[in-house]
């Protein structure tokens, strides 16, 4: 899935409230030439984001509605333990014209869900997610055009009220130091 030289896509998905599950919309269909559309209309599926999965996963229902043909077979390791299942080349259309036109995705059982979207897709882009004001939103974007680092960004910051900190109060970055063995270092 190499995504050199391509002009960044991205699509962000708001809730209302605090969300536990991130989820969205997605669209299957067989996988394509990415220079000319595909030959179908992408069918639209539940998806959930698990950062936890190291692969995308369909369900018999995708399959189905799809008519995906198996590219394969594979060993796939879950928390239900491990069997042998199906593989599938497909292509995914995520929010806001964001596709990967070539996928192998293994068949399983996704409970809420018909699609999961693991790691293989995550991993190629640039992923954020953010609960301001108790309202979630996460962010995807490919390629991955930055190095997002919270800490560093909260120790550029450093406010003035950092400076009234005791060297020995516990820094308010989180990192359980000292605040001179940390934050406070360059201070």
């Amino acid at each position: 899935m190499q995504r050199r030289g391509l002009q960044a896509q991205s699509f962000t998905s708001r809730y209302d409230g605090k969300s536990n599950v991130l989820a969205n919309q997605v669209g299957i269909t067989a996988a394509f030439d990415p220079t000319e559309p595909p030959t179908q209309p992408p069918i639209m599926f539940d998806a959930v984001w698990d950062t936890g999965a190291t692969n995308s996963v369909v369900t018999s229902n995708v399959v189905a509605q799809c008519g995906l043909k198996p590219s394969g077979m594979v060993d796939v390791h879950t928390a239900q333990g491990s069997h042998t299942t199906e593989t599938y080349l497909v292509g995914i259309h995520l929010p806001n014209r964001v596709a990967f036109p070539s996928v192998k995705v293994s068949k399983g059982t996704i409970r809420g869900f018909d699609v999961l979207i693991g790691m293989d897709i995550i991993g190629t882009g640039d992923f954020a997610v953010t609960n301001r004001d108790g309202k979630t939103v996460f962010s995807f974007r490919i390629p991955s055009m930055e190095c997002i680092d919270f800490v560093k960004d909260t120790q550029s910051l450093k406010p003035a009220s950092l400076d009234r900190i005791g060297r020995n109060a516990p820094c308010p970055c989180g990192s359980g130091k000292k605040y001179k063995r940390c934050c406070g270092k360059a201070a």
